[in-house]
Protein backbone atom coordinates (compact mmCIF):
# COMPACT_ATOMS: atom_id res chain seq x y z
CA UNK A 1 0.00 0.00 0.00
CA UNK A 2 1.27 3.55 -1.11
CA UNK A 3 0.37 6.47 1.02
CA UNK A 4 1.23 9.91 0.54
CA UNK A 5 2.28 12.37 3.13
CA UNK A 6 1.55 16.06 2.81
CA UNK A 7 3.28 18.65 4.77
CA UNK A 8 2.66 22.10 4.17
CA UNK A 9 4.46 25.24 5.49
CA UNK A 10 2.89 28.30 6.27
CA UNK A 11 4.25 31.58 4.81
CA UNK A 12 1.11 33.65 6.25
CA UNK A 13 1.70 35.70 9.37
CA UNK A 14 -0.38 35.23 12.34
CA UNK A 15 -2.61 38.33 12.73
CA UNK A 16 -2.01 41.04 14.77
CA UNK A 17 -4.39 40.37 17.27
CA UNK A 18 -2.75 36.51 17.83
CA UNK A 19 0.08 38.47 19.45
CA UNK A 20 0.42 37.18 22.87
CA UNK A 21 -0.06 40.58 24.76
CA UNK A 22 2.30 41.19 27.84
CA UNK A 23 1.23 40.95 31.07
CA UNK A 24 -1.24 42.86 33.14
CA UNK A 25 1.38 44.15 35.43
CA UNK A 26 3.40 45.21 32.52
CA UNK A 27 0.12 46.89 30.97
CA UNK A 28 -0.01 48.47 33.91
CA UNK A 29 3.09 50.48 34.58
CA UNK A 30 3.28 50.88 30.97
CA UNK A 31 -0.04 53.24 31.03
CA UNK A 32 0.83 54.76 34.04
CA UNK A 33 4.22 56.36 32.47
CA UNK A 34 2.43 57.06 29.65
CA UNK A 35 0.00 59.25 31.49
CA UNK A 36 3.33 60.53 33.40
CA UNK A 37 5.02 61.41 30.45
CA UNK A 38 1.92 63.22 29.32
CA UNK A 39 1.95 65.40 32.77
CA UNK A 40 -0.79 63.67 34.59
CA UNK A 41 -0.20 63.75 38.07
CA UNK A 42 -0.60 61.85 41.29
CA UNK A 43 -0.35 58.66 39.73
CA UNK A 44 -1.04 54.95 41.50
CA UNK A 45 -0.94 51.73 39.72
CA UNK A 46 -2.72 49.19 42.38
CA UNK A 47 -2.50 45.58 42.53
CA UNK A 48 -6.07 44.31 43.29
CA UNK A 49 -5.36 40.80 42.67
CA UNK A 50 -5.68 40.08 46.38
CA UNK A 51 -9.18 42.04 46.55
CA UNK A 52 -11.23 41.26 43.98
CA UNK A 53 -11.55 38.57 41.11
CA UNK A 54 -12.86 41.24 38.86
CA UNK A 55 -9.51 42.51 37.57
CA UNK A 56 -5.94 42.68 38.27
CA UNK A 57 -4.74 46.22 38.56
CA UNK A 58 -6.32 50.10 38.54
CA UNK A 59 -4.39 53.10 37.36
CA UNK A 60 -5.57 56.28 38.73
CA UNK A 61 -4.58 59.96 37.34
CA UNK A 62 -5.57 63.14 38.28
CA UNK A 63 -5.66 65.17 34.59
CA UNK A 64 -5.59 69.25 35.01
CA UNK A 65 -8.00 70.04 32.09
CA UNK A 66 -10.45 68.13 29.69
CA UNK A 67 -8.36 68.25 27.23
CA UNK A 68 -5.18 66.74 29.48
CA UNK A 69 -7.95 64.48 30.39
CA UNK A 70 -8.59 63.03 26.80
CA UNK A 71 -4.76 63.06 25.89
CA UNK A 72 -3.90 61.04 28.67
CA UNK A 73 -7.02 58.01 27.46
CA UNK A 74 -6.07 58.41 23.64
CA UNK A 75 -2.17 58.15 24.55
CA UNK A 76 -2.71 55.53 27.04
CA UNK A 77 -5.14 53.32 24.83
CA UNK A 78 -2.55 53.83 21.71
CA UNK A 79 0.47 52.52 23.85
CA UNK A 80 -2.00 49.66 25.24
CA UNK A 81 -2.97 49.25 21.69
CA UNK A 82 0.65 49.02 20.51
CA UNK A 83 1.52 46.55 22.92
CA UNK A 84 -1.98 44.08 21.48
CA UNK A 85 -4.17 45.07 24.27
CA UNK A 86 -7.89 45.78 23.02
CA UNK A 87 -9.77 48.28 24.90
CA UNK A 88 -13.11 46.81 25.60
CA UNK A 89 -15.02 49.67 26.77
CA UNK A 90 -14.39 53.50 27.81
CA UNK A 91 -17.20 55.39 29.69
CA UNK A 92 -17.19 59.67 30.80
CA UNK A 93 -15.28 60.53 27.46
CA UNK A 94 -18.45 63.49 26.82
CA UNK A 95 -18.18 64.32 30.59
CA UNK A 96 -14.30 64.24 30.69
CA UNK A 97 -14.80 64.74 34.66
CA UNK A 98 -13.61 60.94 34.66
CA UNK A 99 -12.49 58.63 32.41
CA UNK A 100 -12.41 54.89 32.39
CA UNK A 101 -10.80 52.46 30.05
CA UNK A 102 -11.54 48.77 30.57
CA UNK A 103 -8.91 46.40 29.16
CA UNK A 104 -10.32 43.32 31.03
CA UNK A 105 -7.48 42.88 33.59
CA UNK A 106 -6.44 46.66 33.79
CA UNK A 107 -8.78 49.68 34.78
CA UNK A 108 -7.61 53.16 33.90
CA UNK A 109 -8.97 56.00 35.83
CA UNK A 110 -8.63 59.69 34.86
CA UNK A 111 -9.95 62.27 36.98
CA UNK A 112 -10.40 66.03 37.06
CA UNK A 113 -8.86 67.09 40.30
CA UNK A 114 -12.49 67.77 42.12
CA UNK A 115 -14.25 64.32 40.82
CA UNK A 116 -10.71 62.49 42.38
CA UNK A 117 -11.25 63.62 45.64
CA UNK A 118 -14.98 63.14 45.84
CA UNK A 119 -14.92 59.48 44.59
CA UNK A 120 -11.34 58.96 46.72
CA UNK A 121 -10.71 54.96 44.92
CA UNK A 122 -7.66 54.99 46.53
CA UNK A 123 -9.34 54.99 49.80
CA UNK A 124 -12.31 52.38 48.70
CA UNK A 125 -9.54 49.75 47.57
CA UNK A 126 -7.06 50.68 50.82
CA UNK A 127 -6.16 47.08 51.34
CA UNK A 128 -4.47 47.24 47.57
CA UNK A 129 -1.24 46.95 46.94
CA UNK A 130 0.26 50.06 45.83
CA UNK A 131 2.92 49.09 42.97
CA UNK A 132 6.20 50.88 41.97
CA UNK A 133 5.31 51.27 38.94
CA UNK A 134 8.21 53.68 38.16
CA UNK A 135 10.71 50.85 38.84
CA UNK A 136 8.76 47.79 37.96
CA UNK A 137 9.63 46.65 34.52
Amino acid sequence: MNTATLNTVSTVPAPHSARPISSALHRACLAARTIADNKGRDILVLDLRPCTPLFDYFIIATGASRRQIHTLAEETDAALRAEGDTRIGIEGYEASKWIVQDYGDIMIHVFDPDTRDYYKLEELWADAIKVDWENED
